[in-house]
This record gives C-alpha cells, structure tokens and sequence, in this order.
C-alpha cells in the first residue's frame, strides 16, 4: 500500500485536514480546574465545529496539561483520555487519533485502543532528542511490540521527526530526511514534519524533501494556516491547531470562522482555485 492509499483506506481522502483537540488540563494536572463533564463537553463541541466545517479527521491531546512529564503519563491521564476520546468517538463520526504529552507513547496506544481511536503521534520513534523534559530515546521497538500484545495493528503510527520544542544536537549528523528513512524502516505508518515550535511554520523545503525520501504519508504538524496551505504540495495532510483558535493562539478557545476559512482555504487549493 502506497501512501496515498493508506491515507485513503484511513480517511476516506488522499488528503485531509486533521483538527487538534486541546484538551482542558486534566486531573492530575498542575492547572486542573474544570471537571471531567465539563472538559469532555468542550471537547465534543469543537469536534463537532471541525466536523460541520468538512474536517477530514481529529486529534485529541493534552496539551493543557503542562508541565508534561517525560515519557510518560499519570493513569489519570490515560484514564480521562480514553473517556474523552470515547465520547469525542460517539458523538462525531470522523477517524480519531491520540496523542499523550509528553512522549506517552504507550499510554497512547492504550488510550487509542479503548476509546476505538485509528492513530497515534508519537514522539521520539527514532533516535534520540533532547525536549523540555529531557531526553527522548527512541521507541519504536518497545511500541510495536505493545501494540501488538494489545493486538492493535489497526493502530497506525504516525511519528514525528526531528519534532518541535527540542534540540537535535545529539543527533546533528542525522538528517531530516535519514531521520524519516529511519522511522519508515522501524514501521512507522506516516511521518510528520514540524517547525521550531507550536504554531511555527513549517518549512516547504522539509517537506519536499521527506515526501521524496519516503513511502510514507507526510502530514505537515505546525504553523498551518489559509494563506500558506499552498506551500506544501507534498503533503498528504494538515495537522492543524492554533491558527483556528481565538487570535490564533494555541490556548485560547476554538474560533469556528477561523476553522471555516482553514476548511475552505484547503477546499480551494484541492480543487485548484488556490
């Protein structure tokens, strides 16, 4: 299956526009304040703004939960996650996918598999980094092998390489794009490429060269906006988040015009009026 195929056989397109789901922080959580009702209602109403917008898909992820730990994630988390994502699931009939910060691969795969969720960003698939939370090594192996216990090969596993909020020095002899043949040669089910950090443009020229590298899908994961989605005509996918928020801050609450011009922008550009 090649690429484009296997974005197809997940999405029903060969291009999408995935939506990001910050969830409310969580218990557990230094800034936990609103209960669990309350994060899960929020999260459905702007799944349902992604939806009615023409959204491809959505991607759920704690982002409020800040400071993140490393590598891992308290089991409220992973508990509170896999209610949210169910309900997200029950009331919005798009693919979902999950993402545990920070770099809570497994507790991922877990929050995926119960809540009927069909993928993952991952974090430091391949190689090692050094992010705000320390260093990052490589999971692949480990990953793979959970997700087949919990006999969860429809799982796929989308990584990000060479990701935001990091330093690569320890890696600085490894390029983006062997970083990329890296995490299709351990399995990887797409790659994502990024900018410097949340809501920093990604740049065109990474992506040409990954999505020349590698069989993978390749979705762009930063800085997407209306007026750039023409820039990256090697992508298979936008995964798109603090552009559509109020003053296009990743905080902030969902703004549902900002969402309709992110939709109708990538309407355009598909149908070549862009």
């Amino acid at each position: 299956m090649d690429r484009h195929q296997l974005t197809h056989a997940l999405f029903g397109e060969p291009r999408v526009l995935i939506g990001m789901l910050h969830l409310g922080a969580l218990p557990g959580s230094p800034q936990h304040r609103m209960d669990l009702d309350a994060i899960v209602s929020r999260a459905v109403e702007e799944a349902r703004v992604f939806r009615d917008a023409g959204f491809h898909a959505l991607l759920i992820e704690n982002m409020h939960d800040r400071p993140y730990l490393r590598a891992a994630a308290d089991p409220a988390t992973t508990a509170a996650m896999a209610v949210i994502g169910y309900e997200v699931r029950r009331e919005v009939a798009l693919p979902l996918g999950v993402q545990v910060l920070a770099a809570a691969n497994r507790e991922a795969i877990a929050v995926a598999v119960a809540c009927g969720a069909c993928f993952v960003r991952v974090e430091g698939f391949v190689f090692a980094h050094v992010a705000d939370e320390g260093t990052i090594e490589g999971c692949a192996g480990e990953l793979l092998r959970y997700r087949d216990l919990l006999d969860a090969e429809k799982v796929r596993v989308f990584a990000d390489i060479k990701k935001k909020h990091s330093s690569h020095a320890i890696t600085a002899d490894v390029s983006l794009t062997e970083t990329a043949r890296a995490a299709e040669f351990s399995l990887a089910d797409g790659v994502i490429v990024t900018g410097a950090a949340t809501g920093r443009e990604t740049d065109p020229d990474d992506v040409r060269s990954v999505a020349a590298a590698v069989n993978l899908p390749v979705f762009v994961g930063s800085g997407v906006a209306p007026e750039n989605l023409a820039r990256y005509p090697h992508s298979d996918g936008f995964i798109v988040g603090s552009s559509v928020k109020r003053e296009g801050h990743w905080a902030n609450l969902l703004d549902a015009g900002r969402v309709r011009e992110m939709a109708d922008g990538f309407r355009a550009l598909a149908s070549g009026r862009a």
